[in-house]
């Protein structure tokens, strides 16, 4: 690196200019950054990271389900340091710590979407994707979901799997960098982008044989290579994970396209997210290696035996359908409606009596949607799954589904300091998780309506 500076330019003159302008660099470096040791080590104390107090009445330990009374979590930064009962943590803690006395709140980790898609806010109507493709920018989804992000982080929504952005390209990844970097609220996003279709199975369905160049609500494939050229594509593009559809009404990609897209994302370790709700395509997501199922409202017993022998996590979407029923009477006597919510139904009965791992995903992609998450615990809870499962489903199970288990999912040390609380204890009414007083992400209080007193320690 003797003149790195040689070959820049019409006017570079050779190795002495080279030399003086590294000089140059060198000496505005220190004057702008002063001695390098001294600078670091004023940062590290300046920047020491923030120790707090949280005090609730109770924490919900979701592993076990029991339930610690006058509770205590300290945290240092953006992490859990310790727990438990208060008058313990508190003689192992400085009296100079700040304290967020909740009062009579439990408190549990922050919860996980396993199921998002907040890049959809579609319109009613049979004509509504269609009209939300073509009439919106990239831009304007993008701010779409900086909102429907908000939303769902006051939710008590800390971390969710975003599994495709109906048609905004890549904008869920630049959604994602942009609450990593602080510059809008809301959950961790994991992103599968565009998600993976057969050609002609997926949104926009009706544009005349003559419309050329329409928008899609997927990257459409036909054949192995299209499918795998597709994946690293998305991968390259910033993809967290892939998601495929397997199925429409009917199967549509082979077990060979599918098994070329888990191939090459399990090879860049990414996992697979498969939308199947027929029998066959279920089976031949599974067969494929996916990681996941979403929806699999027809899954059958042998397949469901299939999914526990594999590990493959089922992701039922419940709440989305109950919406709709409850919308008109007409709705709710819909027969295609009633087989779907009979289908669904038997299978999360049937997938938690075989031991199928269970994740919760809400599904929303309308705009009333977003920050109603929870309703998908209650909807859980309807077909047999107890108040601790459920809670579980959106805690741990997700945690682990989306490769997270050693950050989010559980309030041990070590773990990001996500915590929400609500009134109540969630056990007895999982109803409460409806309406979260209290959000904090990473350390920071994004939500309090119960303004926090100090406690006397």
């Amino acid at each position: 690196m003797r003149c790195a500076f040689r070959n820049i330019g019409a006017g570079a003159r050779g190795p002495v200019q080279c030399e003086s302008a590294l000089w140059l660099v060198w000496a505005l470096c220190v004057l702008l950054l002063g001695c390098p040791h001294a600078s670091f080590a004023q940062g590290h104390e300046a920047g020491a990271p923030r120790v707090v107090l949280v005090r609730a009445q109770r924490l919900l330990d979701v592993r076990s389900g029991k339930i610690v009374e006058d509770a205590a979590v300290v945290i240092e930064g953006d992490r859990v340091k310790a727990l438990g009962v208060a008058t313990e943590i508190l003689k192992q803690t400085p009296a100079a710590v700040a304290v967020l006395d909740l009062g009579s709140v439990t408190l549990l980790p922050g919860l996980i979407d396993a199921h998002t898609h907040l890049l959809a806010r579609i319109p009613e109507g049979d004509g509504g994707y269609a009209l939300n493709l073509v009439t919106k920018s990239e831009a304007y989804r993008a701010l779409e979901g900086a909102a429907n992000a908000r939303a769902t982080l006051h939710a008590g929504f800390t971390t969710v799997r975003d599994v495709g952005n109906e048609g905004s390209r890549y904008a869920d990844v630049a959604l994602r960098d942009a609450i990593d970097r602080g510059l809008i609220e809301g959950p961790r996003m994991r992103v599968a982008t565009r998600a993976i279709a057969s050609i002609g199975h997926y949104h926009p369905f009706g544009f005349s044989a003559n419309v050329d160049g329409v928008a899609s609500g997927a990257q459409m494939v036909s054949g192995v290579d299209d499918a795998r050229r597709a994946v690293r594509e998305q991968i390259g593009r910033g993809a967290d994970l892939i998601k495929v559809y397997a199925d429409w009404s009917a199967p549509t990609l082979t077990v060979a396209e599918l098994q070329v897209v888990v191939e090459e994302a399990h090879k860049a370790g990414r996992k697979v997210a498969a939308h199947a709700s027929t029998p066959e395509g279920i089976r031949n997501a599974v067969a494929a290696g996916v990681d996941s199922i979403e929806h699999g409202t027809h899954a059958d017993q042998e397949v469901l035996r299939s999914m526990k022998a594999k590990g493959v996590f089922l992701v039922p979407t419940l709440a989305v359908m109950d919406a709709w029923a409850a919308q008109s009477p007409d709705n709710a006597a819909s027969p295609q409606l009633r087989a779907h919510l009979e289908g669904s139904r038997r299978t999360v009965e049937a997938a938690r009596a075989i031991g199928v791992k269970i994740a919760m995903g809400s599904d929303p992609s309308a705009s009333d949607r977003h920050g109603r998450n929870a309703e998908e615990l209650v909807a859980m809870t309807k077909r047999g799954l107890s108040a601790l499962e459920a809670i579980q489903a959106a805690t741990t199970s997700a945690a682990d589904l989306l490769g997270m288990a050693g950050h989010v999912g559980t309030l041990e040390a070590g773990k990001y300091a996500d915590l929400i609380a609500v009134e109540g204890n969630p056990l007895h009414d999982i109803a409460a998780l409806l309406r979260v007083k209290f959000v904090m992400k990473g350390g920071l209080v994004i939500k309090n309506d119960s303004p926090p007193v100090r406690s006397a320690q």
